[in-house]
């Protein structure tokens, strides 16, 4: 998709960074045993979530006028059996 600008917006990068970290925490706690930091760091891919759609509310995300319709057309003939 060349010229694509989706999810390129303040919105998006920041949701999902905390996401990222969120990640990266619950991974670390899984590696280490640790069941409480796991949940914590789900907790926070949760709030990376929520604070992309708080920032998308406030305009910072992308219009939805800017998603293009697509339709799909067939533009090729069928083959022909030469026999």
């Amino acid at each position: 998709m060349a010229g694509s600008s989706h999810g390129h917006t303040p919105a998006a990068w920041t949701g999902v960074t905390i996401a990222f970290i969120g990640f990266c925490v619950a991974g670390a706690f899984m590696v280490m045993a640790e069941p409480l930091g796991f949940w914590a760091g789900m907790a926070i891919v949760l709030l990376g979530g929520v604070v992309g759609m708080i920032m998308r509310a406030m305009g910072l995300g992308q219009p939805k006028e800017a998603h293009p319709v697509h339709q799909v057309t067939a533009t090729r003939e069928p083959a022909s059996v030469e026999g």
